[in-house]
């Protein structure tokens, strides 16, 4: 299948090639028909399956076919988690509606609201969020939502492992009823089905890439490592690779720690957690993806949402709490059918996690022992 059967609109689908795309993604495939035609969408996915321009390619074209309910008014809401993400989204949206007359902003908080209140000003068609900036603006009488057309909430399942829920449920009474909802999450505990059931009429369910089978063209492997080891392997393995290398720490205090001791053995490295401005965050990300820095070393925070190209190597130095979060940070590598490589440091304790974490993906990793 080719972008042109989905009967997008010649200025989407120019934009679309001139990015580079030329087959739709299983999710694009599925979501976009149903979202051009209108239909609430529960979609289970997760970062790295095209998501973004599921909803985003059908719902600029939506928005172009159709007059605004208020002359001015702000007409599709996206909602998602971060900053990092609500960022990208913003990019994509530019990217896709390059040819369109449609105007997008993104409002987060950790930086002053005036840029971002005079943004909203000028005219929004279409505003990209963090869920606590927008509850601000909305408190200070600074934005309306009460003519919305399309609502997306992204990433649901992060939104609720975040502590967004009150926000988003503050939201929903300011949003007209009659509107269209999109609804993504990568996971589908019962709090994620009951909120979804709370906001979507008649939807159609779209699951692509189910969660432990979007990790099996990355080469996986674990080093079972005693605790005091695990510093002196990475900066062996970092120094064997002269790769871009994304390395997961489970504390902020932690990934401070790791990026200072390998600044010390002469490996360039920054940080990025909930803690760093938004400005130095975004700094070290670009460094990143340029090359500037060969090492980042992140949150869970930074698990989802941050799309970094044809990055080859994901580290886990820490094991995540939960089995799930293991598959969303290996799926930084490993992209749009490029190969990755995903390796884990196991410390004794650890075992039981790394156990859950093989039931869920099915597969048995391949295991090396580190001595020092």
């Amino acid at each position: 299948m080719t972008f042109n059967e989905l009967n997008l609109s010649a200025p989407v689908l120019r934009a679309v090639a001139q990015a580079g795309y030329e087959s739709p993604s299983p999710i694009q495939a599925a979501a976009i028909p149903p979202v051009l035609a209108g239909r609430d969408l529960m979609g289970c996915a997760q970062t790295g399956t095209g998501k973004t321009a599921a909803f985003a390619l059908p719902m600029l074209d939506r928005l172009t076919a159709s007059a605004p309910r208020k002359k001015g008014a702000i007409r599709a809401l996206i909602l998602t988690p971060t900053r990092e993400l609500a960022l990208q989204i913003g990019e994509s949206f530019e990217a896709y509606g390059k040819y369109l007359t449609l105007r997008s902003t993104v409002i987060f908080g950790g930086v002053g609201q005036a840029p971002q209140v005079a943004a909203l000003k000028k005219g929004v068609d279409i505003l990209i969020a963090c869920p606590g900036r927008l509850n601000d603006l909305v408190g200070q009488g600074l934005l309306d939502l009460s003519n919305i057309e399309i609502f997306v909430l992204d990433e649901a399942d992060r939104m609720l492992d975040m502590g967004f829920v009150a926000d988003i449920k503050r939201l929903l009474p300011l949003l007209p009823k009659s509107r269209q909802t999109l609804f993504f999450s990568a996971t589908m505990p019962a709090d994620i089905v009951a909120l979804s059931k709370s906001m979507l009429t008649d939807p159609v369910r779209v699951e692509v890439t189910p969660v432990a089978s979007a990790v099996d063209a990355i080469d996986q492997r674990v080093y079972f490592v005693e605790k005091p080891e695990k510093k002196k392997l990475l900066v062996s393995l970092l120094r064997e690779e002269d790769k871009s290398v994304l390395v997961f720490s489970r504390t902020k205090h932690g990934a401070d720690n790791i990026s200072r001791l390998l600044s010390k053995s002469g490996i360039r490295s920054e940080a990025i957690h909930g803690n760093k401005s938004q400005n130095h965050r975004q700094r070290v990300l670009t460094d990143f993806k340029s090359g500037k820095i060969r090492v980042m070393v992140a949150t869970d925070i930074a698990a989802r949402g941050i799309d970094i190209r044809e990055l080859e190597i994901v580290i886990n130095y820490d094991l995540p709490d939960v089995p799930e979060t293991y598959v969303h940070r290996i799926g930084r590598t490993g992209r749009a059918g490029h190969s990755g490589t995903a390796l884990t440091f196991c410390t004794p304790d650890e075992r039981p996690l790394m156990k859950d974490i093989q039931r869920l993906t099915g597969k048995k990793l391949n295991a090396e022992t580190y001595r020092a």
